[in-house]
């Protein structure tokens, strides 16, 4: 099972609004994951357990050393935003098949 870190500044607020539109976009992609919320100080250890990092430009520097991938955000609020660069992520790594 995939597992992605959605990482914010005190991980309580964005990152939980980020991890449930997370949840619904991959849901509706059919695609097994646990997604996990974290704050910028335990997010470097939480960051090295995971599949897949998200977080914001603002704070993407914090984990810019940490050997995983990691999908940048400008909103953590834009739907489309984060379904198109899941979506991107997911194809890469042969999770999701392209289709059309």
């Amino acid at each position: 099972m995939l597992k992605i870190v959605t990482i914010c500044g005190c991980g309580m607020g964005s990152s939980v609004i980020l991890k449930i539109n997370t949840e619904k976009i991959l849901k509706e992609l059919k695609v097994p994951a646990k997604v996990e919320v974290s704050d910028v100080t335990t997010g470097k250890g939480a960051a090295r357990e995971a599949d897949l990092i998200i977080i914001g430009k603002e704070l993407a520097n914090l984990v810019k050393d940490i050997n995983k991938p990691v999908i940048v955000l400008n909103s953590f609020v834009d739907k489309r935003e984060i379904s198109e660069k899941l979506k991107q992520y997911l194809k890469s790594a042969n999770i999701l098949e392209e289709k059309g």
